[in-house]
């Protein structure tokens, strides 16, 4: 029990900026972190709903929404889902070889393309909040944030890394893997069931949508870079929740 405490206390530490008892990294205290990194997604997707449901109480618009509804996750990781995403997108666009890309990932500077695709994804992020509005699409959008953490996890468990160095390595190489497979797979398919309640067709899209950008990291990270590596799992949940926003907002307008 104690080890699962410290799990879910180096969890949240590492994965959000929410203040934690400090606790040993060790190998018997990670072995279960990548199971609670869902729950971070369980916080962002809460603080959503409820600046939703302010905005609806008071009367603020859909501008207001959106554009602080896209600080909310920033606010809550310290943005390193971003900074991977930022890494990643200069190192696909180098067009340099496997060894050069692994080293632009690790480049404390950020280059042009890195700035180009953030400012292009925070506009799209926040277009897509702008069209969501019903309860309904709260809990939707809620939901996803513990998906794309779920399907990172699981990444991690499954996916071959690119080096044997790094966050994400100590992680991968001290989890419980039978354990944690297990656990995500038993929410991912819980909160799957629940998108399905809540709006078949939108939910639906959403499933298909998140687990196609999941596909696409394998291969991605595979050929491009030899596996996965921590700013990988950062493009790869910020590209998830994108998918996730724009497919909520846009359906829930047509539909």
């Amino acid at each position: 029990m104690r080890s699962l405490y410290n799990s879910f206390i180096i969890a949240v530490s590492i994965y959000s900026r929410i203040p934690m008892p400090k606790v040993e990294w060790s190998q018997k205290n990670m072995k279960y972190t990548l199971c609670f990194f869902p729950v971070i997604g369980v916080v962002i997707g809460a603080l959503f709903y409820a600046w939703g449901r302010i905005c609806m109480a008071c009367g603020f618009g859909q501008v207001c929404f959106a554009l602080f509804g896209t600080v909310i996750p920033i606010a809550v990781t310290g943005g390193v889902h971003l900074d991977g995403f930022m890494d990643t997108a200069d190192a696909l666009h180098s067009s340099e070889k496997k060894e050069k890309k692994l080293a632009i990932l690790k480049d404390p500077y950020v280059g042009a393309f890195g700035v180009i695709a953030l400012v292009g994804y925070c506009f799209l992020y926040g277009a897509g909040l702008t069209q969501i509005w019903q309860t309904e699409h709260l809990l939707l959008l809620a939901l996803s944030f513990v998906i794309s953490r779920s399907l990172s996890g699981m990444a991690l468990v499954w996916f071959q890394g690119a080096k044997k160095e790094g966050v994400l390595y100590t992680f991968a190489a001290a989890a419980q893997k039978q354990t944690v497979r297990v656990v995500l797979v038993l929410v991912l398919g819980g909160c799957f069931i629940c998108l399905i309640l809540l709006s078949p067709v939108i939910g639906a899209v959403m499933a298909l949508a998140s687990m196609w950008v999941w596909t696409y990291y394998y291969y991605m990270s595979k050929n491009q870079f030899g596996g996965i590596t921590g700013e990988l799992a950062g493009y790869f949940l910020s590209l998830c929740e994108l998918s996730s926003v724009l497919v909520i907002g846009f359906m829930g307008r047509v539909m």
